[in-house]
């Protein structure tokens, strides 16, 4: 097991049982952001092992500083993010946007319900970061429940697969003057979060028959933000270290 998925399992232990899908709309909601809350943190301390110190979010400093989510200024508003690396010379280089849907829908007993909803915070997201810092590098994370890949009836694709589908085309900017609404990387996660084994699939969005393991994504990312900043910076094993 690698160090980050050894990291993201830790924190995925933390979590309390996931309430039932008819429990009520403020307890589910609560636990879709204890989601957020417990993969961010590990995310953010493998980007700081890798060599991005001044990632956020991390734990309070010896000065009792704390590293909560950082709150990034954007072209149409301020935005909090899940995950940054800011420097004070070059501002943000790198955000990871950490969206889940978690719970079937009451009535039709599947996960689409609220996926037309993340996409839109997704794309938001993305717009109002990359109109202010056109050279970051953002990564879309949709955490779906493991059942969203196995919610097909006759007359309708998984859920997974209708997400894998709305978002290709927000998917792969590896231009600074590429669409705004567009992620350097977007990924789906199948996530199944009981305590005792947790357990993740990781997918390229246009390669859902292929995952992908959680630390070569981060050594893709961490690449990009080198080619991006080629006077400061260079990916040498998925770690960055200042340009020799």
């Amino acid at each position: 097991m690698s160090e980050v998925d050894a990291r993201l399992e830790s924190a995925l232990r933390s979590l309390p049982p996931k309430p039932d899908d008819s429990a009520a709309a403020p307890v589910k909601k609560r636990y879709s952001e204890q989601v957020s809350n417990a993969v961010a943190p590990a995310l953010a301390e493998e980007l700081r092992r890798r060599g991005l110190t001044e990632a956020r979010p991390a734990p309070a400093d010896a000065r009792g500083v704390s590293g909560a989510e950082r709150r990034m200024a954007g072209a149409i508003g301020a935005k909090k993010v899940d995950v940054t690396w800011a420097t004070e010379e070059s501002g943000l280089l790198l955000a990871l946007s950490i969206k889940s849907i978690n719970f079937r829908d009451n009535r039709t007993g599947n996960f689409q319900k609220n996926l037309t909803n993340r996409r839109g915070d997704l794309l938001y997201e993305a717009v109002t970061l990359h109109r202010r810092f056109p050279y970051a590098v953002l990564a879309g994370f949709l955490f779906l429940d493991h059942g969203a890949a196995t919610d097909d009836t006759p007359t309708r694709r998984s859920t997974f697969l209708n997400a894998d589908g709305r978002l290709r085309l927000f998917d792969c900017r590896d231009d600074p003057a590429g669409r705004d609404e567009q992620y350097e990387r977007l990924y789906i996660v199948l996530l199944d979060a009981t305590p005792l084994p947790a357990r993740w699939g990781v997918y390229r969005v246009g390669r859902p028959a292929d995952p992908v393991a959680l630390a070569d994504v981060l050594d893709d990312v961490i690449a990009l933000v080198a080619q991006r900043n080629p006077d400061f910076y260079e990916s040498d094993g998925g770690f960055l270290r200042p340009t020799r």
